[in-house]
């Protein structure tokens, strides 16, 4: 499939129509769907509707942005008006939204085609997309193997080209850690960049909603579209946001880009085809013109371990609106109140969202909270302190995104520690409310998909793209398709 660039000119010049784009990208689902099980839903009466719209404006001869007409995936935790939003649960098996989150809104109002919404792991709490209460995501590249989650659906979707660009939320990593694995530009904006406004809560002080695409030029593209401040989001930034397309160059001679290659991420627990492919690359930026040193983060590795504590209790607060009262399942037949409430949750909620909720409850609880939950907050203030450190000396900071390539599924699913060591290199961003960046950088000797991660200043997302746009434009990973 072609670009969003692509697509925009031949709809300009009337070569194509949205309608043919949207029935091709509604035709790759139908044909791959059996084997991918990207969508939880596909909104194809829509989807043509909103395809229709932008054709009689282009009739008209009115003037169409450009990502009007263009096929997008929408993760299934971010609320669709009128259509179903379950977050991969039983609990919100028919809960339909009464109202659109921003960033659909915001899609809906540039001309984009909602062509469905992705899986994901139950209400965004996994690495694998195999914890979805209805079907688990394969990877495009090798369908016995696991797409990365919670936002699996939308980067195979990418992958697959079954659209042009989806949307993700990434809360520990969750947009770019499938995006290694499916061989995708995956992007997670600074805290704040992004409305999470209708956004289903996780962790609230850690997501973040973000772009795929097959390009880091579509990602950029895609970002302009959704970031910017909103009333309704109390955590939203009051903040310019720049054109992040706007100083795309293939290559970094004159700009002084200084790069820091974070130690604490290479070694022991990494892949050692995962490493050679992430050192390949850091050797490229320095030939394009980036100054590369050495960078240490010594609390980064304490980044899961506090994570694992804070995000948990976060989603127990979070999480508790579900008790079978306000919205969402109930089970009808209990003999009185708490029995309806334990219950329905016992129903509704999958074995890894019971794991953290317990986790957090237990975090939070009277004579544990110092221990745990407040201890945890000291830790994530040192990691953002070590990022500070690091950014008093560097612009970006390169990472592997994940220790490995994709794994084969039904490997891990029965070990929560190593499923959560998955998220060891993009978990830190999360907690020091960073943005990160996941470009492809190789493949390992399976033929899997590689990831190199490129973290940023509070703010600089267009730094990272920058960094990014010139790396990919001096390799051709980005070019290779999956082989679905």
């Amino acid at each position: 499939m072609a670009s969003i660039n692509e697509l925009h000119k031949q709809l300009v010049k009337k070569e194509r129509s949205a309608v043919e784009i949207t029935q091709e990208s509604l035709n790759r689902i139908e044909a791959l769907e059996p084997k991918l099980h990207s969508f939880l839903a596909v909104t194809a009466q829509q989807a043509l509707e909103q395809a229709r719209a932008v054709d009689a404006k282009i009739a008209a001869g009115e003037e169409i942005g450009i990502l009007a007409g263009i096929p997008i995936g929408i993760k299934d935790n971010m609320c669709t008006k009128g259509i179903r939003t379950t977050c991969a649960s039983k609990i919100l098996e028919n809960f339909i939204p009464p109202y659109e989150s921003t960033v659909t809104q915001k899609l809906a109002d540039a001309g984009a085609v909602m062509v469905g919404k992705t899986n994901l792991d139950e209400f965004a709490m996994g690495s694998s997309t195999e914890n979805s209460a209805y079907q688990t995501t394969a990877n495009p590249w090798d369908i016995a193997r696991v797409p990365g989650g919670s936002s699996g659906g939308s980067a195979a979707a990418v992958a697959a080209e079954e659209c042009v660009v989806s949307l993700g939320s990434d809360t520990g990593g969750s947009i770019r850690q499938p995006a290694s694995f499916c061989g995708v530009v995956g992007m997670k904006p600074t805290y704040g960049l992004v409305s999470r406004y209708g956004l289903v809560a996780y962790a609230s002080s850690l997501d973040q909603i973000g772009p795929f695409g097959r390009s880091v030029e579509d990602a950029a593209i895609l970002l302009n579209a959704i970031a910017g401040y909103d009333p309704q989001d109390s955590t939203s930034l009051k903040v310019e946001i720049p054109d992040y397309t706007a100083n795309l160059t293939p290559d970094l001679k004159g700009k002084k880009l200084k790069i820091g290659v974070i130690k604490e991420t290479f070694g022991e627990g990494l892949d050692p085809e995962v490493e050679a492919a992430v050192n390949k690359a850091i050797a490229q930026l320095e030939s394009l013109g980036a100054e590369v040193q050495q960078i240490s983060c010594p609390r980064f590795r304490y980044g899961v371990p506090s994570y694992y504590i804070i995000a948990p209790s976060e989603a127990s607060a979070n999480l508790a609106r579900y008790d079978g009262v306000k919205y969402g399942a109930r089970v009808e037949d209990a003999d009185n109140l708490l029995s309806m409430y334990t219950r329905t949750r016992a129903m509704g909620f999958g074995t890894e969202v019971k794991r953290r909720i317990m986790i957090g409850t237990y975090a939070l609880s009277a004579g544990y909270y110092a221990a745990y939950y407040l201890k945890a907050q000291k830790v994530r203030t040192l990691i953002k302190e070590d990022f500070e450190n690091a950014f008093a000396q560097v612009d970006v900071l390169v990472t592997p995104t994940a220790p490995t390539t994709a794994f084969k599924a039904g490997e891990k699913i029965t070990d929560p520690l190593s499923m959560y060591l998955n998220d060891l290199m993009t978990i830190p961003v999360n907690l020091a409310g960073l943005p990160g960046i996941s470009v492809p950088c190789g493949f390992d000797s399976k033929g899997l998909p590689i990831g190199l991660q490129l973290i940023g200043k509070v703010l600089r997302e267009d730094q990272l793209f920058q960094a990014a746009y010139a790396y990919e434009q001096s390799t051709d990973w980005h070019l290779q398709t999956a082989k679905i």
